[in-house]
């Protein structure tokens, strides 16, 4: 793929992420997506053919940087390490994709109906493999036993706020956008909280 074909698909992803964040599938219209990234209508069908080809690239710039956050918890014997890197790696996905993480928010909130199959079938193999390895960290002794299950949803959750509700955070520390140190402040804390929390050892 040309370096220009890709630097046009990137922004076009961008900005229809964005309308898809803000008004969801249905509504959104490919003419407004044109109009927002400033590229004539029948680009944005050259690129991605339709709508839904176009929604699933929104999807998919999220899901893949996901699915490669949890390669430390796989490749690495350490749970402090692992855990770390897997929190500060998913804060950054809320922080560079924040339109998208929101579109993913969404879809998964209304069932994930247009969620394609192996996306689905990617994320749920990803889910077990952070379990498993919990566990083991478990029955090894360099972790508390807790639930595995309700750990990782804690991390989903802590982690994907910073995007999905970006606009309560601000609002709450009074601030129009979230920056750099916000998201080095989550990161040391939930790090911390989870740690600790959960009496992880470095194996």
């Amino acid at each position: 793929m040309s370096r220009i074909r890709e630097k046009n698909q990137e922004v076009i992803i961008k900005f229809a992420g964005r309308l898809f964040a803000e008004q969801g599938f249905a509504a959104t219209k490919v003419a407004d997506i044109a109009k927002l990234a400033e590229v004539p209508k029948p680009n944005v069908y050259y690129y991605f053919k339709t709508k839904e080809n176009l929604y699933r690239a929104v999807l998919e710039s999220v899901t893949q940087p996901l699915l490669e956050a949890s390669k430390p918890i796989e490749d690495l014997d350490d749970p402090a390490q692992a855990l770390t890197s897997y929190i500060h790696t998913k804060l950054l996905i809320s922080r560079d994709h924040p339109f998208a993480s929101k579109v993913f928010a969404n879809e998964v909130m209304s069932g994930a109906p247009f969620l394609p199959a192996d996306i689905r079938d990617e994320l749920l193999a990803q889910s077990r493999m952070i379990i498993a390895k919990l566990e083991r960290w478990i029955e090894k002794g360099v972790m508390a036993r807790v639930s595995p299950q309700h750990l990782m949803f804690t991390i989903w959750a802590s982690t994907q706020t910073y995007a999905d509700f970006s606009w309560q955070i601000c609002n709450v520390l009074e601030k129009e956008a979230l920056d750099e140190q916000d998201f080095a402040d989550a990161a040391e804390f939930l790090t911390q909280l989870v740690i600790q929390g959960c009496q992880i050892k470095s194996a």
